[in-house]
């Protein structure tokens, strides 16, 4: 192998790990973002998305935890997200 392709190759790399750094950097402040909101803020970001978000006393506090574990990978919700909407959900109950 010759320098030239080395230091293109180590040059590659170096900026790859940048953007990777950079990307990380960033999912960590929108998890600050996200951690700092509460269960409302959320149901009212996430669920109204795709359809009509229905009252919170229309289903029961085990139906409220069955409808967050499904409807979690539907709306790409962490676990933490999808508690905070259903424990707001069955306070309103």
């Amino acid at each position: 192998m010759n320098v030239t392709y080395i230091k293109k190759i180590t040059a590659l790399l170096v900026i790859c790990l940048a953007i990777i750094s950079l990307v990380s950097a960033n999912g960590c402040v929108e998890s600050k973002k996200v951690a700092a909101k509460s269960g409302a803020q959320l149901w009212g970001e996430n669920c109204s998305r795709c359809h009509n978000t229905p009252s919170p006393n229309t289903f029961s506090a085990q139906q409220w935890k069955t409808i967050g574990m499904h409807m979690q990978s539907r709306a790409l919700l962490t676990n933490k997200e999808r508690d905070k909407i259903v424990e707001f959900l069955q306070q309103s109950n």
